[in-house]
């Protein structure tokens, strides 16, 4: 008999989607599954949903306490020896586990993901998929991570025994949860495969995203996420040199995104990045970003790239004045 394959859908006010997602779990050709639907305290109608697949689902209705519980939650009462997560608003294609159990189970690996694409979706009701997302193989899956590497959830499938040995899903973060538990699972010591294909679907609403729809909370949760990543890597002697410079990329990613924010946090995680990696060098497609640093090394580049950035920022409201002025002038006279 093949072995059990639990899918965890947590689900917050997902009524517009969550049928989509559950359908998409009773159309697998994959023949032995359990479907654990957790709802998070919704507001809208997607418990009445739920109920209305009978038994075909396992359910369970908690006080809202965030998808990183919820998750946790699910996992605790499923029996499956394959663990697929997928989000209420995102769904799988009708192979997908079938293709995935059949590839640990040859590759005898802990973790398979594959590559995925986003469905967009527009105030107007329109919506269009995106092109597929090749995730690749990654030489390194954790240095890939620790790198800004990234994934869609739904295409993932892990072994139990991973889920167990990693820390769980972090109920303190608000954002970059997904990173933060792959991270726990292969610093653990799973053994990670890609198979190629997109079997996964990932939900995207407008131009809003998690990172642009709390800038300072994005950024402060990937900043949490580095550093625990950083802390358990230096407590097993494994922050190699290869680590410490994905580590530095990520902050200095995480740097450029705080000027959208908040100078202070610019210069800290500036300030990571060069602890990490002493000899740092950021490879700009500016050709004259290059030809600086080559002369004046990273930190001296950085301070003239945010001078010019500055004036930038104050010329660009100017010149939209002046054009507004003169075109004021052209229709009075």
């Amino acid at each position: 008999m093949s072995k059990l394959v639990s899918v965890i859908i947590p689900c917050f006010n997902a009524e517009k989607w969550l049928k989509e997602a559950i359908d998409s779990c009773l159309q697998q050709t994959y023949p032995n599954l359990e479907i654990i639907v957790i709802d998070d305290g919704s507001t809208d109608n997607s418990l009445e949903i739920i109920k209305t697949y009978g038994n075909k689902v396992i359910w369970k209705s908690l006080p809202h306490q965030g998808g990183n519980h919820v998750r946790n939650y699910g996992f605790h009462l499923s029996q499956g020896e394959y663990i697929q997560y997928l989000d209420a608003d995102d769904y799988i294609l009708p192979e997908k586990i079938t293709r995935q159990v059949d590839f640990l189970e040859k590759t005898a690996a802990d973790v398979v993901y594959g590559d995925w694409r986003h469905k967009h979706h527009y105030s107007d009701g329109t919506s269009f998929l995106g092109p597929i997302q090749i995730a690749k193989i990654q030489a390194d899956i954790l240095e890939s991570l620790l790198s800004n590497w990234w994934t869609a959830v739904a295409s993932l499938l892990y072994r139990r025994s991973a889920v167990e040995n990693s820390s769980g899903w972090d109920e303190n973060l608000l954002a970059a949860q997904d990173r933060d538990f792959f991270l726990s699972v292969v610093i653990s010591g799973a053994k990670v495969v890609y198979q190629p294909g997109c079997y996964a679907v990932y939900r995207r609403y407008g131009n809003v995203t998690v990172s642009t729809y709390s800038k300072s909370r994005w950024i402060e949760c990937q900043n949490l996420v580095l550093q625990k990543a950083q802390n358990r890597l230096a407590q097993s002697n494994k922050l190699t040199l290869k680590y410490r410079y994905a580590l530095a990329l990520s902050y200095f990613e995480l740097a450029r995104e705080s000027l959208k924010v908040d100078y202070s946090m610019y210069l800290r995680f500036l300030e990571k990045t060069l602890i990490l990696s002493p000899d740092f060098k950021h490879q700009s497609k500016r050709i004259t970003y290059n030809l600086i640093q080559n002369m004046l090394g990273f930190r001296h580049t950085e301070r003239i790239f945010f001078w010019l950035s500055s004036i930038k920022k104050r010329i660009k409201p100017l010149n939209q004045f002046l054009i507004n002025t003169k075109e004021k002038s052209s229709v009075i006279s």
